[in-house]
């Protein structure tokens, strides 16, 4: 790989903004048929990075070379006429147009006095979408497709140009393990045709999977490249964070308290049917499963978000009805959902009111809201998370994943709870940050809070959880203590083979 000409460099590439220097000096290649790995925690300049190759920042230094031939980048348009394609993390579709329209954008192919030639438009999208084998058309409108199928859209359109390189940004996101597979095909596609792919990604079993090369971003600055088999997992996150990580299984410390919640024989309609299991105060619960397996829709119905069709939920031991979100709260029950973005908060918001708003009628002057308790408010679990913002005033939406992360965590532990649910914690979150939010939840237990964790992560929940409750379309197959699971036989739990059949 050496004696070949890199499909793309980067080279002393400086950005700064008012006050910080987003990248210092920061040199990065691909080479033709490369899969390049890019990582780093949030806000260790992978972005901004990208943005100057997409030509959305300009450099302050440094230069960028294509194919040998040093290019200034303006705008993304030109980017992907140079044969730079971006597959982004956050979706960019107009949803009211078609899977085609969308796929085309900007570049529909014209007859005759410039009309649309809507037979050669269809042809060529279901060409490409049958590449993807997903199970929608050309004609499909995007606004009625999945997350998922919507970023299976996003995908196609970097295979619409003879690309020199694809950035692909945190694709696997929103897919399933099946529609993953059919990514890293893909991949495996692009990659024979000569194509460099940069991958962007917290995954680990991702990175070690499917890629040639990782590239390491700390504070701005470039620590090093490694290549892939000759790596693993500690020396990549030792490179990113500067420290050492604990990833052991979970060993309690502390004692259990009483039952917090006991759910019997809960059903909502097809979606889980027959769940019983309890929660004990001072204990983590951890709940894994394949996509679409209930854990959510279990999580929503705890919070009100859905009518259960059968069954109980006690609380302390007394049965209790939770019609709305409200009665959660009133009952004690936080939901901190997979979605943080989307559910968890208002990007356009600042951090303290994103924290205070589930109690702002509580925190009333007459008919104003009293600005100093909500300071207050946030100050107290600013300090007590660890929340790395510059204060209050700033937009939740320009903090890292991980701190967004804790700002919603903060937000219902502000209500004082005593049952917290956590939908998928560290989703999109850099290992660091992860290994914060892990050491966050078992404090959380060790103070007494009763916490459910719902994670389609293995290690996550081996790392965090007390006992283990393995779910396959829609019920509980086997539940675990941390001391007795094992890699092998959850998977087989979660793949719906039940004690019985093994034996």
């Amino acid at each position: 790989m050496s004696s070949q000409t890199p499909a793309l460099r980067l080279e002393g590439i400086v950005k700064t903004f008012p006050g910080v220097r987003a990248l210092d000096n920061v040199s990065f290649d691909v080479m033709p048929g490369e899969v390049h790995a890019l990582m780093g925690e949030n806000g260790a300049g992978k972005s901004t990075l990208m943005k100057v190759l997409g030509g959305i920042y300009q450099p302050d230094e440094g230069r960028i070379v294509v194919n040998e031939q040093p290019v200034v980048m303006t705008s993304p348009l030109q980017a992907k006429s140079k044969g730079i394609m971006f597959i982004h993390q956050e979706l960019s579709l107009a949803e009211e147009l078609s899977v085609a329209e969308n796929i085309y954008l900007g570049e529909l192919p014209k007859k005759s006095f410039g009309r649309v030639d809507w037979q050669q438009l269809y042809s060529e999208t279901n060409e490409i979408l049958g590449r993807l084998k997903v199970g929608f058309d050309a004609k499909t409108k995007v606004g009625d497709l999945s997350i998922a199928n919507q970023q299976m859209v996003e995908i196609a359109r970097a295979l619409t140009v003879e690309a020199k390189a694809v950035i692909f940004d945190e694709p696997t996101a929103s897919l399933t393990d099946a529609e993953k597979v059919v990514l890293f095909d893909v991949i495996g596609d692009l990659k024979t045709h000569g194509v460099g792919i940069i991958y962007i990604s917290h995954r680990m079993e991702e990175i070690f999977r499917i890629t040639d090369r990782i590239s390491v971003l700390r504070d701005g600055q470039y620590r090093g490249t490694l290549e892939t088999p000759e790596t693993d997992e500690e020396e990549v996150t030792q490179l990113m964070i500067g420290r050492k990580l604990d990833l052991s299984r979970n060993v309690s410390h502390h004692e259990l308290g009483g039952v917090a919640l006991e759910v019997r024989g809960l059903e909502c309609g097809k979606l889980f049917h027959n769940v019983s299991f309890s929660v004990c105060r001072g204990e983590v619960v951890g709940f894994y499963g394949l996509v679409g397996a209930g854990r959510t829709e279990i999580a929503e119905t705890l919070f009100g978000l859905r009518d259960p069709t059968a069954g109980q939920i006690l609380l302390d031991g007394k049965e209790t009805a939770i019609h709305s979100p409200a009665d959660a709260i009133e009952k004690g029950i936080s939901l901190v959902p997979e979605d943080r973005k989307g559910q968890g908060l208002v990007l356009g918001m600042n951090c303290r009111d994103n924290m205070t708003l589930p109690q702002v009628n509580d925190l009333k002057a007459g008919p104003f809201v009293a600005e100093g308790a909500e300071i207050s408010i946030f100050d107290q679990y600013r300090d007590r998370l660890d929340i790395r913002t510059p204060g209050w005033k700033q937009l939740v939406g320009n903090l890292s994943g991980g701190n967004q992360q804790k700002i919603v965590i903060g937000k219902w532990l502000s209500m004082h709870p005593n049952i917290l649910i956590v939908d998928e914690p560290t989703r999109g979150i850099d290992v660091g940050s992860k290994s914060e939010i892990h050491n966050l939840i078992r404090e959380l237990a060790s103070q007494g809070y009763a916490v459910i964790v719902i994670s389609s992560e293995m290690p996550e929940v081996l790392h965090v959880s007390d006992r283990i409750i393995a779910m396959f379309n829609g019920e509980i197959i086997r539940t675990f203590t941390s001391d007795e699971v094992t890699e092998d036989n959850l998977i087989q739990a979660i793949s719906g083979i039940t004690p019985e059949k093994v034996a």
